[in-house]
């Protein structure tokens, strides 16, 4: 069977653990994924967690990122613009930009394709192909507003990192996985990470299950 992956690309923006666990999430639903992260990142990346991600040691430094051995993850350079997601032919099932600066968002809306993260997000949206933006930064510009409007009529998801408080999160990581899930079933991908609304007050006042 053809390897059909979601490409992630992690961009600059803060909130590189909205990244890890809409990774983890993918990983634990068996799904294959092509990762690409961007030079500022990385940097992000060394700030928000103390590790290092390399291009010759990636997968050593994605399984400490992760918490867990990778598996089917294939790594693209940001700066391989021949790269597989580069082109409409590579088989993908959809695209994740989480956390996606506004940057990354300017340059996806005006079809830049600087670097392979950018110039993926193009060919998702040109090859009608689901597409999910998340943003973090706040508060945003006229400027980010218009482009994030601009990527939602050539059919993106814009899903905004604004985690939801009725659950009564008790830690950090309920808050991110919360995000992680709203992500998760956009793209149509089974998961259990949180603890859903029913209808009945209280009812979702329940931790969610983790291996993590």
């Amino acid at each position: 069977m053809t390897r059909e992956p979601w490409v992630v690309g992690v961009s600059g923006a803060s909130g590189t653990p909205y990244a890890r666990s809409v990774l983890n999430g993918l990983l634990d639903a068996g799904c294959p994924v092509d990762l690409v992260v961007s030079r500022a990142a990385r940097l992000t990346i060394l700030d928000e967690t103390g590790l290092s991600f390399r291009d010759a040691h990636w997968r050593e430094d994605l399984a400490a990122w992760l918490g867990r051995e990778p598996g089917d993850v294939r790594h693209w350079s940001a700066g391989d613009l021949g790269g597989g997601p580069a082109s409409g032919s590579y088989p993908a099932r959809g695209m994740v930009v989480v956390p996606a600066s506004t940057a990354a968002v300017a340059g996806i809306a005006l079809g830049l394709s600087k670097d392979l993260l950018q110039r993926a997000a193009d060919v998702t949206l040109k090859e009608r192909r689901p597409l999910v933006i998340v943003p973090r930064e706040m508060p945003y510009t006229r400027s980010t507003l218009e482009h994030l409007l601009a990527l939602d009529t050539a059919g993106a998801v814009v899903a905004p990192a604004s985690p939801g408080f009725y659950g009564a999160p008790q830690s950090v990581q309920q808050l991110v996985d919360f995000v992680a899930a709203k992500v998760l079933d956009v793209l149509g991908v089974a998961h259990d990470l949180v603890t859903r609304w029913t209808g009945e007050l209280g009812a979702a006042r329940v931790s969610p299950p983790t291996t993590r």
